[in-house]
This record gives structure tokens, sequence and C-alpha cells, in this order.
């Protein structure tokens, strides 16, 4: 299994989420971010005051899924997160040693697998 990290441009996530959806991995987890990479500070002026942004906004999109899937998964994010300009994002992949589903204590791949739904208690 292996996890993928990227961070992207906010308006870009609806597409990378309908293409990972369409590619059969509907799981993930995004989280709102800050980061400065290696671009310069935006230099914004509003109302006679001049800030310097040094933090740009992103979004951390977060996937587990099999080996199997890692480069579809990338092409659908490289796709559409590119702008062909400074800021367009990162990824990491990782090697995910185990995963669990707490509810039912399954261990390894099965954890990625869709589950029947239970009504609540």
């Amino acid at each position: 299994m292996k996890k993928i990290e990227a961070y992207i441009r906010h308006e870009r996530f609806e597409a990378i989420r309908a293409e990972l959806f369409a590619i059969g991995l509907p799981s993930l987890t995004i989280i709102e971010s800050l980061g400065s990479g290696r671009g310069e500070a935006i230099v914004e002026h509003y109302r006679g005051a001049t800030e310097t942004l040094h933090m740009r906004p992103k979004l951390k999109i977060e996937v587990v899924l099999a080996d199997e899937d890692v480069e579809a998964a990338i092409e659908a994010i490289l796709t559409h997160a590119g702008t062909g300009t400074i800021g367009d994002g990162k990824i990491f992949v990782y090697h995910v040693e185990r995963a669990l589903r707490i509810r039912t204590g399954e261990e390894g791949e099965e954890v990625l697998e869709s589950h029947e739904t239970e009504a609540p208690a």
C-alpha cells in the first residue's frame, strides 16, 4: 500500500476529486494548509497598505491506495493540478506499513475496499 500526499491550489480540487472518483478512488482526506516553496512572496496592496505574504494557501490531499493504483492517481493529480506556473504544488508518495479499520479490525488492503453500510445503532 502507498499513501499519496499532494499539495494543490484550492481551485484545482474539484476536478481532481472527480477524476479520482471516476477511476475508483473515492476515499480521500483534505486539509487546509499554508506553505512556502521556492517561489517569491506575494506582495498585495489594499487600501494603501502593502502586505507581503510568504505563506500561500493550499489544500493537502491524502489518499491511501493499493500499489497498482498509484500511477493512475498521480496522473489524475498531475493532469488537473498543473497550470504551468510557480505554486502548482507537490506530490509525495510514501509506503504504508500497516492499515487497520477501527470499526471491524480488518487489516491490510481490505481496509481500502468498499464495505457494506450499516445503520447506526
